[in-house]
């Protein structure tokens, strides 16, 4: 039985939520803020991805603090979305608290890697 690798898991399901509330946002006609949405929202995944095949240890801290820096840019479109009335306070309370989970999980995981 092979192990949940729970912040691979996390971040691609987040990228799966962030593709469709990308095409919510094109449907009600935002193209800018959402494309920015959709690149790094979806490069936390990738990058959590490519670090599985890292060369060293350092090249994983490196991959994911990519991802963390991703992932803190992706709160940042969020938020934005939500100040300016893109995405309504439902949605962005259903999305907001899964973006913070994985930044403090990439956080958490960075730290441990460095021992901290």
């Amino acid at each position: 039985m092979e192990k949940k690798n729970i912040i691979e898991e996390k971040s691609f399901h987040f990228a799966i939520e962030i593709v469709n509330l990308y095409k919510v946002l094109c449907d009600r006609k935002e193209f800018i803020l959402s494309k920015q949405l959709l690149r790094s929202g979806t490069s936390i995944g990738a990058n959590v991805r490519e670090s599985e095949h890292a060369q060293s240890k350092a090249d994983f801290i490196h991959k994911l603090s990519i991802a963390l820096k991703e992932a803190n840019e992706t709160e940042y479109w969020l938020d934005l979305l939500f100040e300016t009335k893109y995405i309504s306070e439902a949605e962005f309370q259903i999305i907001k608290p899964k973006s913070t989970e994985i930044l403090r999980i990439l956080i958490s995981i960075i730290n441990t890697s460095k021992g901290k």
